[in-house]
Order: C-alpha cells, then sequence, then structure tokens
C-alpha cells in the first residue's frame, strides 16, 4: 500500500518546510509515501466559497484514481489517539487496498462531490488549525503511527 497525503496552496514558512520533509523523509522507511500539493486557485475574489470548493473538489478528483479510498481530514471526522490511529493504518493496510489518499482541503472545506466520492473523515482536533500546520501535524501522525506499529521507542505509552 502507498499513502498519498493532497493539499491545497503550498506552504510559505521555510521552518514548517523543513519538519514536514524530515517527517517525509522518516516516513519513507515505513511505506511509500507522496505528498501532493495543488496550487492556489487564482482570482478567488471573484468566487464565491461554493465556487471555490467546487474548481478545487475538481482539482482534488483529478489527482486520485476510483481505485483509490480517499480520507477527508475534516474538522467533522472521527477523532483518534495515536494508537487507535496506528490500528486506523493498520486495518487499511490489511484491507488490500493499493493507495490510502488523504486530503486537506482549502480554507471553506470539499465540495458535495468530494465528500461523495470520500470513504472516510478524520478530525486531528476540535481546534481549528492553519492548513500549513496541519500539513506538519497530520505527517507527523502517520510517521507516529508506523512507530507504533513497529513497537518503536518514538511513542512514550
Amino acid at each position: 500500500m502507498t499513502i498519498k497525503l493532497i493539499a491545497i496552496g503550498k506552504t510559505d514558512n521555510n521552518e514548517l518546510q523543513a519538519l514536514i520533509n524530515n517527517y517525509t523523509k522518516r516516513l519513507g522507511f515505513y511505506i511509500k509515501f507522496s505528498f501532493e500539493i495543488i496550487p492556489d486557485l487564482k482570482k478567488v475574489k471573484n468566487l464565491s466559497e461554493e465556487q471555490q470548493k467546487q474548481k478545487e473538489g475538481e482539482l482534488i478528483l483529478s489527482k486520485t484514481s476510483n481505485s483509490d479510498s480517499l480520507i477527508l481530514l475534516d474538522e467533522n471526522g472521527k477523532q483518534f489517539n495515536s494508537v487507535e490511529f496506528s490500528t486506523y493504518l493498520q486495518k487499511h493496510m490489511n484491507s488490500g487496498i493499493k493507495q490510502l489518499v488523504f486530503v486537506i482541503g482549502g480554507p471553506y472545506g470539499f465540495s458535495e462531490e468530494v465528500y461523495k466520492r470520500a470513504y472516510g473523515k478524520v478530525s486531528l482536533s476540535k481546534m481549528t488549525f492553519s492548513h500549513q500546520m496541519v500539513r506538519l501535524f497530520f505527517i507527523e501522525q502517520l510517521y507516529r503511527g508506523f512507530t507504533i506499529l513497529k513497537n518503536e521507542p518514538y511513542h512514550h505509552r
């Protein structure tokens, strides 16, 4: 299985990007992982929130295939502690799917088409984080999940 993370817009904070790169590199020891950035939409001032979600949704869906298991990082998704999340990852690996795709949406969330295509939703917290911070938090939790599955000392129980 491979894991792919899709996010809207680039990270403009060099310190955050360095940490994201660090955890992405670490993840490579456990699983094939890719991180794909969809550029921010241009001229969003002329678009309603719904139009922006629609356009972002089309771009997100163009980066996935029908065989992908699509999981949205969404404030209304299921919350896990780190051990539960590692079990969630293991269940997906055991299911035989080829690619698990997690998506961080734009500032207004996801289009209805993306919600319909999604296999599930995961929430990192009830709190709101910047989209740039969510990338780091999520990639670190992926890494933590795999260290838990391998019984490595990164996560303290």
